[in-house]
């Protein structure tokens, strides 16, 4: 991949992902126990949390305990999306051997069906990280979110369908690998979603009787509480997956490439794509938690099948080598990351401004060029492995 950053050669972007291998190899060398205790720990809190917001639904005619039954299920839903479902069907908790938590047959509380999360998320996402026309992850078939998509009316209803999108966003990730948009310009046939189709209506219809058939009738008087319960649960973790999921794919300073720009990469360049691609929100542990370290979305792009709890001591040696090779390292507070995503939603609502200068490349975000300096890898060795 030719390099966006100027100052770096071939040799120094391979130096700069052979670190980074030894990073990922030192971790993968302690993963063990440890890392088991924590998801243990994690699915005891989940499955807690769930019991205990199901319980108070069943007193919801008391307006503290609806208010808690709500609170402890919202959360219940995020942990298992957030930092169980997403993180477990990566592949990071393969290595117990444990069938209960295997990447390739791992199923989550959301209407997409997990199948499908993995062939969208884990194959395109992951591999044709913000390459236009392969990512399908920029604007989700419905938001225009960089200047390489061609402008039209339907543009300026960009806020409207981000909001749609944050509201309905377990639904918006469902239909994903329809390939919607694909259908209405013609690229592909109707007939070709049957399989999909089947396995999301399957998987919509086992989420929607839970949600808002079964659970609400075994409470009897209480049902048409206890179904508006549920659907408040769904829309906090979908509001909060939105935001944490936008706030680490489309802050101001990510970039996007071209298909030419990523051809050929060394696997360098891969590691150079993918941070670049990404930014990070700053928080403490519980917020890491919550997010399901997602807030640490660079570490989680560059090192998607590693345990995600250990991104926040992996950020720490990731950010040094950053440093080191004059790279950027995109990281800010969530305020300042959602509202430059906001921001940019907003920007691309609107026709593109006409200008002059045509060599800046529209891929890249000015500043991300920077001033040529010396670069030290961190070791012959490491530059060498």
């Amino acid at each position: 991949m030719p390099s966006p950053i100027t100052h770096l050669s071939p040799e120094q972007i391979d130096a700069f992902g052979s670190e980074l291998d030894d990073l990922r190899r030192r971790t993968v060398a302690d993963l063990g126990e440890r890392d088991r205790e924590y998801l243990e720990k994690v699915v005891r809190a989940q499955r807690g949390l769930e019991f205990a917001g199901r319980a108070l639904l069943f007193a919801g005619f008391l307006p503290p305990a609806w208010v808690g039954g709500v609170a402890a299920l919202s959360l219940s839903k995020i942990l298992d999306n957030m930092e169980i479902g997403h993180n477990v069907m990566h592949g990071q908790y393969d290595f117990l051997q444990d069938p209960a938590f295997h990447g390739n047959t791992f199923e989550w509380d959301n209407a997409c069906p997990g199948e499908q999360w993995r062939h969208s998320h884990n194959y395109r996402h992951h591999t044709f990280t913000n390459i236009e026309g392969e990512d399908r992850d920029i604007g989700y078939g419905v938001l225009r979110m960089t200047d390489d998509h061609p402008w039209s009316k339907a543009n300026l209803g960009n806020p409207v369908y981000a909001t749609l999108l944050a509201v309905f966003f377990q639904y918006g990730v469902m239909l994903h690998d329809l390939e919607s948009e694909r259908i209405v310009s013609g690229d592909k046939k109707a007939e070709e979603l049957r399989e999909v189709g089947l396995s999301i209506a399957k998987k919509l219809g086992s989420q929607t009787l839970k949600d808002y058939v079964l659970f609400p009738a075994l409470t009897g008087p209480q049902a048409p509480l206890t179904f508006l319960g549920n659907a408040t649960a769904n829309l906090a973790r979908n509001l909060w997956s939105f935001t944490i999921i936008f706030c680490g794919h489309f802050p101001e300073g990510v970039a996007t490439f071209t298909k030419e720009e990523a051809a050929d990469e060394s696997r360098g360049g891969w590691y150079l794509r993918q941070l670049l691609g990404s930014a990070n929100i700053e928080g403490g542990p519980l917020f890491h938690l919550m997010s399901g370290n997602l807030s640490h979305q660079i570490e989680h792009h560059l090192f998607p099948d590693i345990p995600a709890h250990r991104y926040p001591e992996m950020a720490v040696e990731v950010r040094e080598i950053c440093e080191r090779y004059g790279l950027p390292y995109n990281s800010g507070g969530l305020a300042k990351q959602f509202g430059s995503v906001v921001a940019k939603i907003c920007r691309f609502a609107l026709p593109p401004k006409t200008t002059t200068d045509d060599t800046t490349p529209t891929s890249l975000p000015a500043g991300w060029v920077v001033e040529p300096k010396t670069v030290a890898s961190k070791s012959k060795a490491s530059a060498a492995a």
